[in-house]
């Protein structure tokens, strides 16, 4: 496959064949911009007045906290806690409509999503072209393991302006991979819930010992943060 500063990321992203690409793919973008913010970033006047601004998801201020040293992470929080004391709570009251505006505002962004949002777009314009000018990608395509439930309509939706019959066998392949691996899973969870059956006592319990882990990340494209064993009962 030829390489140029648009393919070098998809390749890094397709190649593994492990998982969904376009889950690994936001992976990438996530650990990029985390660790963008939390380095010398945070002291560039024009982001850190978007992070005021815009604030962080909990997925996403879990990521800087990880990435960020505690200090790089409270110079961000001292900015953003007083843009919103700011707001909200003002010396000269504010009105509680306004603040209730600001309040759901802020309740659903993130400087982090946004960016992501941005740069996803135009990944996968760079996918969909080179799905129809690519021959290996187009084979590499085909043989991903899988695409989540999450990305299969973001996916398609970004493929809407292909020509017609290139859509068609565009749409065949991803949902191949998305249907064939939906179909694993509910083998694999029936498969599950009938090991606790008195009559399976003992019996192989196949690859469905973390059916109910994989069927979550396929759904949210979020691995579960709380695993338990196969056998173990609910706390």
């Amino acid at each position: 496959m030829r390489e140029d500063l648009c393919s070098i990321p998809i390749n890094d992203v397709f190649l593994p064949k492990d998982g969904c690409p376009f889950c690994r793919m936001r992976d990438m973008l996530e650990d990029r911009m985390a660790t963008y913010i939390t380095g010398a970033a945070m002291m560039e006047p024009d982001v850190r007045e978007e992070t005021n601004r815009l604030g962080f998801c909990e997925e996403h201020f879990n990521q800087i906290l990880a990435r960020g040293s505690r200090l790089s992470v409270a110079l961000i929080l001292e900015s953003l806690l007083a843009e919103v004391q700011t707001e909200l709570f003002s010396q000269n009251r504010t009105p509680i409509k306004k603040s209730l505006s600001q309040w759901e505002r802020r309740k659903h962004s993130c400087f982090v999503c946004e960016n992501i949002e941005k740069n996803t777009a135009h990944l996968l314009e760079t996918v969909v072209k080179l799905w129809q000018d690519d021959g290996e990608f187009r084979t590499l395509y085909s043989q991903q393991e899988y695409i989540c439930f999450s990305h299969y309509g973001m996916v398609l939706q970004a493929a809407q302006k292909m020509p017609k019959k290139n859509f068609a066998l565009f749409e065949e392949a991803t949902t191949r991979l998305t249907k064939s691996y939906l179909e694993t899973l509910c083998g694999d969870v029936t498969h599950f819930c009938r090991m606790f059956d008195y009559r399976n006592a003992g019996g192989d319990w196949g690859n469905s010992r973390d059916a109910i882990e994989r069927s979550i990340h396929w759904l949210t494209s979020r691995e579960p943060q709380d695993r338990q064993k196969a056998d173990e009962k609910n706390r």
